[in-house]
């Protein structure tokens, strides 16, 4: 631990962001031994990780966002102006990459562009990437704003709500007649551009230091999109409501415990 903050906010914003998004590859890897859990714990842990991210966005990212604001701007209406404005940046930036990329879930179909000529594994990876992107980029800016400490309980959460997601990426590929090492691997692959928008985003809050509540806002307001328009309803498709509800009031409350003790 010590020796890992004394690494730059830009490596540490990369190392985090590729930890978490490994935990994709870890979280698939029940399919490789013909374990897959039935749906309805399937729901429970994308509820999970809705919750996780759902708290992050608040407590790790909004909150230090608006003191940061508050710090630079004072009291009033400017910093709150300023965290709205970047919060709804966020999710109109996810909006738009899902109206303009072209990609597929496998639950719900084809969004974006037609692109015939794409075949519907490498849509739903792309689907896919564009869900876990802000993801990485909530950690680098994490990272970047503060260092380990406040980087760290960030990286920490979304591995957590990383591990639910890799699985249920593989249980989908499988349902499409891949073979499971096929599964795994695409599984394990989508957690990889984790890194690279947490290492861009630890580096243009590192050196654009007034950007810092914009970027922090920005980065909740990506993953607040990605919890309302891609994980909440995926886990309430099939019947599973209470209990992917109360996979999201664990994970909340598991990321709030963690962004409090050890950030």
């Amino acid at each position: 631990m010590e020796s890992l903050s004394t690494l730059s906010p830009v490596m540490l914003g990369f190392l985090g962001s590729l930890a978490a998004g490994l935990m994709t590859a870890a979280g698939a890897v029940p399919v490789l031994f013909g374990s897959t859990p039935s749906r309805k714990w399937r729901d429970i842990s994308l509820g999970f990780a809705a919750g996780v991210m759902l708290a992050a966005s608040f407590f790790s990212l909004i909150i230090p966002a608006l003191d940061v604001a508050e710090a630079r701007y004072g009291d009033g209406a400017i910093p709150a102006f300023i965290v709205c404005v970047a919060i709804l940046m966020g999710m109109g930036a996810v909006a738009l990459m899902n109206e303009m990329i072209p990609h597929e879930h496998f639950s719900s179909g084809r969004e974006g562009p037609e692109a015939a000529s794409l075949r519907r594994v490498w849509l739903f990876i792309i689907a896919i990437t564009i869900h876990n992107a802000p993801e990485g980029l909530a950690v680098g800016v994490a990272f970047g704003a503060d260092g380990f400490e406040g980087g760290f309980p960030v990286a920490l959460g979304i591995g957590l709500q990383n591990a639910p997601e890799g699985l249920a990426v593989a249980v989908a590929l499988l349902g499409e007649k891949y073979s499971a090492k096929k599964a795994f691997g695409i599984a394990a692959l989508t957690g990889l551009v984790e890194p690279i928008t947490g290492i861009l985003g630890a580096a243009v809050i590192v050196v654009a230091e007034p950007l810092l509540p914009w970027g922090l806002a920005f980065a909740a307001g990506a993953m607040l999109y990605v919890i309302s328009h891609e994980i909440i309803p995926e886990t309430h498709r099939s019947g599973h409501q209470k209990q992917a509800t109360t996979g999201l009031a664990i994970g909340l409350v598991v990321m709030l415990f963690l962004d409090v003790w050890l950030g």
